[in-house]
């Protein structure tokens, strides 16, 4: 089973006691829902590289107007990056400018089994990357890893939920952690970057783990300048 980190294991009593200092900030966050969200520059996602550390890039068809509407997302782009004779990499990245009207981010374990895909194994895994915020070296990020099926098909999904610097892998804690940025920034964008490789007939995700961290080692130190801090 997905668990979604401290919620998962707390006790009862730790629960209401997280859930009572959610609503007290969300108070707070009413309080300034009317305020234009003051945002900083960043780049559009349709200027990421389409060349990524040998990975090569091309756009794949918009998302129809329908699709984008549900998402609510305000930029957006949906690529497949390939490598010498690997498998592909899909990669889809979601940003919302706010969360205040009810454009929330969706978790991909909804909206998957709407397009006839099963989740079949879940976990998180820890991705050694580098973040220019922390310094030269390597900083471990979580994200979800999951094996879903349709029929004989399998892929491996990978996603985190990103804002101000920080990722996320529990859609609770980002949810948390966008009323703790409207009270304290007056800010609620975020985005979820998503990535998806085939499993071929007898593979597995450690068989695909490779190319998926590789790909996500090359593709994070770039998404700064597309997902402000």
């Amino acid at each position: 089973m997905l668990r979604d980190g401290f919620l998962g294991r707390s006790t009862p009593a730790t629960r209401i006691v997280i859930i009572a200092a959610v609503m007290l900030l969300g108070a707070g966050y009413l309080t300034r829902a009317s305020r234009a969200e003051a945002l900083p520059p960043r780049m559009s996602l349709a200027m990421l590289p389409l060349t990524i550390d040998g990975w090569q890039g091309q756009n794949d068809p918009p998302l129809s107007e329908r699709v984008v509407e549900v998402l609510g997302v305000d930029d957006y782009t949906l690529r497949t990056y390939v490598k010498g004779g690997q498998q592909s990499i899909f990669l889809y990245i979601g940003y919302h400018n706010s969360q205040r009207q009810g454009d929330t981010i969706h978790s991909p374990l909804n909206c998957l089994p709407a397009a006839g895909w099963i989740p079949l194994e879940q976990s998180r895994i820890t991705i050694p990357v580098h973040q220019a915020s922390a310094g030269p070296g390597l900083t471990p990020i979580e994200v979800n890893q999951v094996v879903i099926g349709k029929g004989l098909d399998r892929q491996l999904v990978l996603y985190w939920y990103q804002s101000h610097r920080r990722v996320v892998a529990s859609e609770y804690w980002g949810k948390i952690y966008t009323v703790l940025d409207s009270v304290r920034y007056n800010r609620t964008d975020a985005a979820m970057v998503r990535i998806v490789t085939l499993l071929p007939d007898g593979t597995t995700a450690a068989d695909a783990e490779p190319r998926t961290k590789a790909f996500i080692q090359a593709l994070f130190p770039l998404l700064p300048g597309y997902l402000p801090s």
